[in-house]
């Protein structure tokens, strides 16, 4: 027997070597929980998951991306002021070429000076002081700090993110060697932004014979990303936006209209209503390649038929918006609303 010429019994490895609740503590301590702000905070993430956030324009989806960049970014604590991030780097695939820089600067700053404003609230001597000075430079320092782990990277198709994927292991090893900590957040905005230019290429052939479509190059993303996720358990973040039924199409789209289609008759356009952008037969067109890749699925919508949400704080009218976990299905639809510092619940 080929375990008795080993020295040992054929079923040693039938003999337990660590109990359950050893087990339990290291698997949370090499994939510990994630806590993200609300409303992603329901469910219970880990690294290695794949969470899709769907909706239309307008939903919110890239402002949950920056919330959660904002809160990976920043440290649990610093110089005394808890923060309760993460202290770990980004890398955001902007696949729309919208990414916002200066609503990123503005969520991290507002949160910075609210965390700070909790420990050292203001007074009437704020100036005189010093204590204007102190916080400016606290701020300069952490948020130069924080910026440092947010890496940004746009692509303008989907080869170039291929390209991008596969250097993301070189990235993260060199953000690992100057910085200390490589990247544990991983975000594309938005997955089907190729969709129709890949969809409208003629099938061709590689050198290796496979043939190049928007399954192929679907497949090789999820690929890429698997391969990484094997070497490092990251958590990886992903907006959709919709495809809807036949006939139908979003405002948005009809913004992004080519000069061509503008000059057009416009009585041959359908100018679309919001109504139909919500209740419009929405149909998934992600290869099944993805849609076995994702672990978690969230939707969201923009509730612009009801009434704003008045804000004290910003002092004005807000869209509502709605958050249900459709992938573990929670049964139930949080409204929330973006302010300036990133998003707040409505009880």
């Amino acid at each position: 027997m080929a375990g008795e010429a080993g020295g040992g019994r054929p079923r040693d490895w039938l003999s337990m070597d660590e109990t359950a609740a050893a087990f339990l503590s290291r698997s949370l301590s090499t994939r510990p929980p994630i806590l993200l702000p609300p409303p992603l905070h329901r469910a219970p993430l880990r690294p290695g998951n794949v969470v899709e956030i769907a909706g239309p324009s307008g939903s919110g989806k890239s402002q949950l991306l920056l919330m959660s960049a904002v809160q990976c970014i920043l440290p649990k604590e610093w110089e005394g002021v808890y923060f309760g991030g993460l202290g770990k780097a980004v890398m955001y695939i902007d696949l729309d070429c919208r990414f916002d820089v200066l609503r990123l600067a503005q969520i991290l700053r507002k949160r910075i000076a609210a965390c700070y404003g909790s420990v050292h609230p203001t007074n009437e001597n704020f100036v005189t002081d010093g204590s204007k000075d102190k916080f400016h430079s606290f701020e300069s320092t952490l948020f130069s700090d924080c910026m440092k782990r947010f890496l940004y990277v746009r692509c303008y198709n989907s080869s170039e993110l291929v390209a991008a994927l596969k250097s993301l292991k070189s990235q993260s090893e060199a953000r690992s060697e100057v910085f200390g900590i490589g990247v544990y957040f991983l975000m594309l905005d938005s997955i089907g932004a190729f969709y129709w230019i890949d969809r409208a290429l003629q099938p061709t052939r590689e050198s290796k014979g496979k043939t190049l479509s928007f399954q192929s190059i679907t497949e090789t993303v999820v690929q890429e990303i698997h391969k990484f996720l094997q070497l490092q358990p990251i958590l990886v973040l992903v907006t959709k936006a919709p495809i809807y039924g036949e006939g139908i199409t979003t405002s948005n789209d009809f913004q992004r209209g080519s000069l061509k289609h503008m000059s057009e008759d416009s009585t041959a356009l359908r100018y679309p209503k919001r109504e139909e952008e919500r209740n419009g037969s929405c149909r998934e067109y992600m290869p099944s390649a993805w849609q076995t890749f994702v672990t978690h699925r969230i939707k969201l919508q923009d509730l612009a038929q009801e009434a704003g949400f008045f804000s004290e704080q910003e002092n004005e009218m807000l869209s509502v918006h709605t958050c249900e976990w459709v992938q573990p299905s929670l049964n139930s639809k949080e409204k929330f609303y973006i302010k300036d510092d990133g998003v707040g619940l409505i009880q």
